[in-house]
């Protein structure tokens, strides 16, 4: 038998994995809260982007909040970049004075940039028009050769479902934009806005047409596709309102308050709400604004249609999500998010302990569900599985050989069984059986990791595992519990019989240094 140590470069280490990316904007409640806001997102964040740059009437910059450096603080030790932008509060004037003084605003924003230690510009000039596309484009040329290398520049775009070349819209020169920033953020809403007829913010084929336009202009590794964390509310008999804007968190309080009732349009893939406020009810506030007795329709994204446009991200190869704006989704929202945003569509391990870790497998490659849309967490895992993930994680090619188990022939994980046999990885059960849909134990699977990382270990952690008792899987448990990949329960015991879940699995797959793979072959 030689030793080999397999060269493993190719496989990524957990935290090294392609995560698509995720940003959200800050626009809503005291600054002195956005740390909160972004406590809530379960890690699924990689860039903010508050409020900090704004313009006046001479299209001059002008910081209002003024930049909160504790927060810039505390964001930069979560690995989080902080990305203000800069905004003319669809003010046509003031857009225009601001790309028509692009030498000194750009200047400022440069120097702003590096004062406060912020990572780059989020540039959300909205409302100009064709005329200006060139200058729009040259005031994003000027402030990258501003920037210092590193700092980042991204543009804020319109949806385009139609290709218009004129108005607002047509102030957007795509491919000139993108040659100067890392990424456009794809503003796919407002569909519906307010004074409109009632409709959805952004139906599926909105949001698909305008992800297709883009990438007829842009690489999709520069797209970044904005989810709209909000709905819009009109008055359908009586009331006060003409699609006004309403955050999510508010649209599910309406419902739970006023009886609301909840309808999924599948053509659009997006949800409506229906609330009565009576005369009888403590009126509803909204951003300040009372709502009247009468009737309401709110259309807005629920969790069903931020799924479905997830999902697109991962059909286009798209770079990732932003959001508008952070604290006006539900706080449910964040359970599912970065599994769907990274095309795992389990909905059975949303709020599970092991969530995480069977994100960080699924995307490394070694498991997989039991159907598209189901994982299964608590079920047991199989030797066959076992032997499945194992030759996965060495990255071996898996291989049928004539010196099968007599059980596994014809088996559907034969290939990967005969593989980790001919490497050391597995044994059999007695005789040249292996058992392939048996559950297996905790103590198997302990031994079987093993057997691919070598480790060796002297002390005796569990009450339940001794030299004498479970004397073949001693050296296993106790290696592997010293460095930290298996651990046991509350009263110190290892339950070396019970089975091991799936759940289990990822867990423990997941703290494994890959680096440190060695088979026996």
């Amino acid at each position: 038998m030689l030793a080999l140590v397999l060269a493993l470069a190719f496989l990524l280490p957990a935290g090294a994995l392609d995560y698509k990316f995720n940003m959200s904007y800050l626009y809503f409640g005291d600054s002195s809260d956005y740390t909160k806001l972004v406590s809530r997102t379960q890690n699924s964040l990689n860039e903010v982007a508050p409020a900090y740059f704004s313009l006046n009437s001479q299209g001059e910059l002008v910081l209002t909040p003024a930049v909160n450096l504790d927060f810039v603080s505390k964001m930069h030790q979560k690995g989080i970049l902080v990305v203000p932008y800069l905004t003319n509060d669809w003010v046509r004037n003031i857009g225009i004075a601001a790309l028509n003084n692009m030498g000194a605003l750009t200047t400022d924003l440069a120097a702003a940039v590096l004062k406060y230690n912020l990572d780059g510009v989020n540039i959300d000039i909205e409302n100009v028009t064709e005329a200006q596309r060139s200058d729009y484009v040259a005031f994003v040329r000027l402030l990258r050769a501003k920037l210092p290398a590193g700092k980042r520049i991204i543009v804020a775009v319109p949806a385009n479902p139609y290709g218009l070349a004129t108005g607002w819209t047509g102030s957007y020169d795509y491919a000139g934009l993108a040659e100067y920033c890392d990424y456009l953020m794809l503003m796919a809403y407002d569909e519906s806005y307010s004074g409109s007829k009632p409709g959805p913010v952004a139906s599926i084929s909105f949001v698909d047409r305008s992800i297709q336009y883009a990438l007829r202009q842009v690489a999709k590794e520069k797209i970044v596709l904005g989810l709209p964390f909000y709905g819009r509310i009109w008055s359908s008999g009586g009331g006060c309102a003409n699609g006004d804007g309403v955050s999510n968190e508010m649209v599910e309080s309406l419902i739970a308050n006023y009886g609301g009732t909840v309808t999924f349009d599948k053509v659009s893939q997006t949800a409506y709400a229906t609330i009565t406020v009576k005369a009888s009810n403590i009126k509803p506030v909204i951003y300040g604004r009372t709502l009247s007795t009468g009737t309401y329709i709110i259309w807005y994204a629920n969790e069903q249609a931020l799924k479905a446009e997830l999902t697109l991200v991962t059909k286009y190869g798209l770079k990732g999500t932003g959001s508008w704006s952070l604290g006006q989704e539900t706080a449910q929202t964040w359970d599912y998010y970065k599994l769907w945003l990274n095309g795992c569509t389990f909905s059975d391990i949303q709020q599970i302990w092991a969530r995480d870790a069977i994100l960080t497998a699924y995307m490394n490659g070694w498991l997989e569900g039991v159907s598209p849309t189901m994982f299964s967490p608590n079920a047991s895992l199989t030797r066959a599985q076992a032997a499945t993930i194992l030759v996965r994680m060495t990255g071996l090619m898996p291989m049928k050989s004539s010196f099968t188990f007599d059980d596994c022939s014809g088996h559907w994980a034969q290939a990967y069984i005969d593989t980790a046999k001919k490497y050391g990885i597995v044994s059999g059960t007695g005789g040249n059986d292996f058992k392939p849909d048996r559950s297996v134990t905790r103590a198997e699977m302990a031994v079987m990791l093993n057997n691919i990382l070598g480790y060796s270990g002297t002390s005796q952690p569990f009450s339940d595992v001794s030299k004498t008792r479970y004397f073949w899987a001693y050296d296993a448990i106790s290696a592997l519990e010293a460095q930290g990949i298996l651990s046991g329960y509350s009263d110190r015991s290892f339950r070396p019989q019970n089975r091991i879940t799936r759940a289990e699995t990822a867990a423990l797959i997941t703290r494994i240094d890959l680096s440190q793979l060695q088979i026996h072959g």
